[in-house]
């Protein structure tokens, strides 16, 4: 068996051009999803770009330079501007979401619009259901989240991600869709959305953070890989058509596992709080954000996602 020194493994190292022969995994931004966030009024971040809030026209215009830039697919969080027990935000018809939706549309044709379906930004209480008794009711928010994907999709959306882990409830949207003839309509189901630290930023830029309790009645526990395997398991079972790990870079042992389980495509979510820690990091001079960002992503899809949601998904674009 030849080994060392016939065998020089750092000969293809030599070089960008000889490394870039090798290169076993590598970054597409076809494959990447850019979060936005959707509002009356527009709040700039300038710690974190990526979670800046838009109006409805700000959006056009912030989606008109990322599909300049190659980005090829966005997807839509809401910030109403009132809230109520029952959610309404998310449904209505001429809410914030369904209103940037159909100011999309037609700017943008082949751009892959996909929507969070979601109860937490819109209710009062800040929880992902319809909450009874002082907790939140499974089957009674299946209905609402359906309705609101139906809503998403005559508005204008390709996909709709439903994020709340209520059981149950990748079959209500599938059912939902197929009665209102919107058989083509793909589901992304955060199958495997753990209760994380690492949402803290998300929530205070989508005001969804919950007024009391919190989410580990439904969000799975962060210890618990076999039971993410179930969740995904069911959710295909239920109509789903592809499915996300989140948050990605905790759960790059999750990712492996449902890539080495299913065959149906895996998407991870590089969340805020992994976001801004490299962000923050940068700052303080600890390390190049570039760098890091692109190690991050590498090792994300490395680990097997298919596709990636990321606050880089910008940075990204002029990045390759």
């Amino acid at each position: 068996m030849s080994s060392f020194p016939d065998v020089r493994l750092r000969r293809f190292r030599r070089t960008g051009g000889l490394r870039g022969l090798v290169r076993e995994t590598r970054l597409s931004l076809d494959q990447f999803v850019m979060p936005l966030f959707v509002a009356p009024e527009a709040l700039p971040n300038v710690d974190l770009p990526g979670m800046s809030r838009f109006t409805v026209d700000g959006v056009v215009r912030e989606v008109e330079g990322l599909v300049s830039a190659g980005v090829r697919a966005v997807i839509l969080f809401g910030i109403p501007e009132d809230k109520d027990e029952d959610a309404t935000g998310a449904w209505d018809d001429d809410g914030i979401v369904q209103r940037a939706l159909r100011a999309l549309r037609p700017e943008f044709p082949d751009l892959v619009l996909v929507t969070d379906v979601c109860l937490c930004e819109y209710t009062s209480h800040g929880h992902c259901g319809i909450v009874v008794d002082g907790e939140v009711h499974n089957d009674r928010s299946l209905e609402l989240l359906a309705r609101t994907a139906v809503s998403h999709v005559e508005a204008g959306a390709d996909v709709v991600a439903p994020s709340d882990m209520m059981d149950g409830r990748v079959h209500a949207i599938r059912e939902a869709l197929d009665d209102h003839s919107f058989e083509s309509t793909p589901i992304l189901s955060y199958a495997a959305k753990y209760a994380s630290a690492f949402y803290g930023p998300f929530r205070e830029a989508a005001g969804s953070a919950p007024s009391f309790g919190d989410r580990r009645g439904y969000q799975m526990d962060p210890a618990n890989v076999r039971e993410a395997l179930r969740e995904c398991e069911l959710d295909l079972d239920e109509g789903a058509d592809a499915i996300i790990v989140k948050p990605a870079l905790p759960y790059l042992d999750v990712i492996r596992a449902a890539r080495e389980s299913f065959d149906a495509p895996i998407a991870a979510y590089n969340v805020s709080g992994e976001y801004a820690m490299v962000k923050a990091a940068a700052r303080g001079g600890w390390l190049d954000e570039k760098q890091a960002a692109l190690e991050s992503l590498t090792a994300i899809k490395r680990a097997g996602a298919d596709l990636v949601i990321s606050y880089w998904t910008k940075d990204l674009a002029a990045w390759l």
